[in-house]
């Protein structure tokens, strides 16, 4: 069986074609504040790709808010405030944290008397102390590397409208959760939830994370060409890390560069590659939309779920 079959493909023509506006209301200057270490995004990809993708949101969020009202018609009860969530899913490197905060920004521009909020599941990690004492510190970013039950008491508190919830971060500099610096999130009206494992179904859970979703959207790219992505953006954070002791990688930045990439290599090959393959990318025909990525962080395909 065709494993696209459940999706209509379209290329970045043909999608942009579907709301050709060239009103972007951002600069260059805005999206190299936004974007990753080694991400790329330009006007003409929020013109071409995101302006489109996010009114495909709105008009999803519109006939979200109707069916709520007409749901507490039928059920005679006032309307509640119930937040849309939005899941991204991908590998690591793949540029989900860019995408994340590009359509949070155009959602609030589009919609802006909505609250529209951006966490990621990072933040849900073990800490790394907890990892050492599991003995799975090489498994950090493998499902049984993250608390899915805070996760999901989390996620169960947005969506049965507590007014403030909050979520542990996480630092890419320290390399581990920042249980003391927590993120509040504050009466969203949209929810957008970054990470890899947003589409993932682990076994022992009777809930998935994505059973809370309204909708989701994963990004997608050739594995050899986001290995590529994972060791410009290691070569970006030694140079970042060369002044500062506290970072993660300030050693590697001290020691022979050569080695230091070896080493990045090997994570990649025993740790980041298996869990892309086993656990992250069997999760992509569970979105709505897969955003597909080639060279240089280009946008070329997109493809929407049917129905």
């Amino acid at each position: 069986m065709d494993e696209w079959m459940n999706y209509e493909q379209f290329d970045r023509q043909t999608w942009h074609s579907f709301f050709p506006t060239d009103t972007v209301r951002l600069t260059q200057g805005n999206l190299d504040e936004i974007k990753s270490l080694n991400d790329r995004i330009s006007i003409e990809d929020v013109q071409d790709v995101y302006l489109p993708l996010v009114k495909l949101i709105q008009l999803r969020y519109q006939n979200f808010l109707e069916w709520q009202m007409q749901k507490a018609n039928f059920l005679q009860r006032s309307t509640m405030r119930v937040p849309y969530i939005i899941g991204i899913a991908g590998s690591v490197a793949v540029g989900k944290s860019t995408i994340a905060r590009l359509i949070s920004i155009l959602l609030n521009k589009m919609l802006p008397d909505k609250r529209v909020e951006l966490m990621t599941t990072d933040g849900f990690l073990y800490p790394n102390a907890e990892l050492e004492r599991r003995n799975i510190m090489d498994r950090k970013g493998f499902p049984e590397s993250y608390d899915m039950e805070k996760l999901l008491k989390f996620l169960n508190d947005v969506k049965a409208g507590e007014p403030i919830v909050k979520a542990p971060t996480y630092s890419h500099q320290v390399y581990d959760v920042q249980l003391d610096k927590p993120l509040t999130i504050d009466h969203p009206d949209i929810l957008i939830v970054e990470g890899i494992n947003t589409l993932q179904l682990p076994s022992n859970q009777q809930l998935y994370i994505s059973d809370y979703f309204d909708w989701s959207l994963y990004v997608d790219a050739n594995p050899d060409l986001i290995e590529h992505w994972y060791l410009q953006r290691f070569g970006m954070l030694l140079d970042t890390a060369f002044t500062d002791p506290s970072n993660y990688y300030y050693p590697y930045s001290q020691g022979d560069r050569k080695e230091a990439f070896k080493m990045a290599k090997d994570v990649w090959q025993r740790v980041d590659l298996p869990n892309l393959r086993e656990f992250i990318l069997p999760t992509k025909l569970r979105a709505d939309v897969i955003l597909h990525k080639t060279t240089g962080h280009l946008v070329d395909h997109l493809y929407l779920r049917r129905g």
